[in-house]
């Protein structure tokens, strides 16, 4: 079966569909491993989940290190395939890994001689929740070359019509991960029981045998990775290409993941369960963001090969198309979060104070979710014209307010439930500037090739 999608002729739909569905599954996948890993922390206690959730915004903003590397590789990949100029896509795709390898080492680095400014950040109280968030970050963040490694491959073959192998890479991964961590976590015959430490390395190790399963799947391509070679040095000129289009995207995703460590300080204050609450709510809501996000990769790749062919028809109703199904997609995310917060929020945690705390969590962030589906999907196509400056200057601006609004909010009657409030109304404001400012951007296309 041929893994590549011919994105420049194959009628709209149908190609838009069977490129997004394997990277919706994928990040429904990568989903399943946080929720693998929040389900087994969860039996161990509320302080796990605590210790996890604050070291895991580090993780989190690792991702806008790495995004530097994944968003300029896998744009201007599609725009050279999308010119039919195979061998500069390849020396885009070799570029793209060098910078991820260099970066992920100095980020591994830093989080391990820093690892206690890091957590103390977040100002919590309880001995164990700190010594057990900073191993955490040592292990996930020291070894944190194997996620670069695999943000990079799964854009660079998407960028080449290839979803697949990202998908089935990634469910071997939660395979592996699923019977890691309870073995990690609670011990199992020779394997002590290391609790915390378990689920980190549980989580690396589920990485490395993705990183091994996509280096055995390109082994024998011929469209990009036969041409790649990681110690050859790549041109300036292309490495240019690369930081101009990714840094944008990846100063927004540092600085919002930065927002995200201060809002989650704000939320400290209000006690350890607390960060718990924000954790396993966040992970919930990922069901609906990560699968936005997967259909945003798709959209990526789509737009960028036919702005390189210049086929703007094309871009025009990709982007409706993949914007109604969205559409669809977040009314039944909103429909799960405000009707079966209960539920759901105890398959993780079953403390009945903790609980209700994140009935109220999941029911107000419930209210976002169709606009933040729109906000993340047009990310991605805006991303794929190469208007990656104009999408973080949108995402940075109006998620900067969170800040501002959490901390006046927190003082109303809301109390914690204001920060809450805070991330649902900038989420709605940003899917209505995004949508806004992308269609003016289609206005402005030629009508015809």
């Amino acid at each position: 079966m041929r893994r590549n999608i011919d994105l420049l002729h194959e009628p709209i739909l149908p190609a838009l569909t069977r490129l997004a569905l394997p990277i919706m599954a994928t990040s429904l996948v990568q989903m399943a491993y946080n929720l693998t890993d929040m389900a087994w922390i969860g039996r161990v206690g509320v302080g796990a989940v605590s210790a996890v959730g604050s070291a895991s915004m580090f993780t989190w903003f690792s991702q806008g290190v790495s995004n530097l590397a994944k968003m300029g590789g896998q744009v201007k990949v599609a725009h050279a395939l999308g010119q039919g100029n195979r061998n500069e896509a390849a020396e885009y795709a070799q570029g793209a890994f060098q910078i991820g390898i260099l970066f992920a080492l100095i980020f591994g680095f830093l989080a391990i001689t820093c690892r206690k400014g890091l957590i103390g950040f977040f100002n919590m109280k309880n001995p164990e929740i700190i010594r057990d968030a900073e191993m955490y970050l040592v292990i996930t963040c020291g070894l944190i070359l194997f996620s670069f490694l695999n943000a990079i491959f799964t854009g660079i073959l998407t960028a080449s019509g290839d979803s697949r192998t990202p998908f089935l890479s990634n469910v071997i991964g939660l395979v592996i991960n699923m019977i890691l961590d309870p073995v990690f976590i609670f011990g199992l015959g020779p394997v002590p029981p290391m609790g915390v430490a378990g689920a980190a390395f549980a989580t690396v190790g589920a990485q490395a045998v993705v990183t091994a399963v996509f280096l055995f799947s390109v082994r024998s391509d011929t469209i990009l990775f036969d041409k790649v070679k990681i110690l050859r040095s790549t041109s300036m000129v292309h490495m240019k290409q690369i930081v101009r289009i990714g840094f944008p995207a990846a100063v927004q995703t540092m600085i919002y993941s930065g927002i995200s460590m201060i809002l989650t300080r704000l939320v400290a204050g209000f006690g350890d369960t607390a960060i718990a609450v924000q954790r396993v709510g966040g992970q919930i809501e990922s069901v609906s963001w990560m699968a936005a996000d997967g259909f945003a990769a798709a959209i990526n790749s789509f737009v960028g090969q036919n702005f390189g062919a210049k086929q703007w028809d094309r871009v025009k109703k990709g982007y409706i198309k993949a914007a109604q199904i969205m559409f669809l997609w977040g009314m039944f995310s909103t429909g799960l979060l405000i009707f079966a917060a209960e539920p759901i929020f105890r398959i993780f945690i079953c403390e009945t104070n903790v609980v209700a705390d994140g009935i109220v969590y999941l029911q107000v962030l419930g209210v976002s979710q169709m606009f933040m589906c729109e906000e993340i999907l047009t990310t991605g196509a805006l991303s794929g014209l190469g208007k990656t400056m104009q999408a973080s200057v949108i995402s940075i601006i109006l998620t900067s307010a969170r800040i501002p609004m959490a901390r006046l909010l927190v003082m109303t009657p809301l109390g914690l439930s204001g920060i809450w409030w805070a991330i649902t109304l900038s989420s709605v404001l940003k899917g209505i500037v995004y949508i806004t400012y992308f269609m003016i951007t289609m206005r402005r296309m030629p009508k015809t090739a």
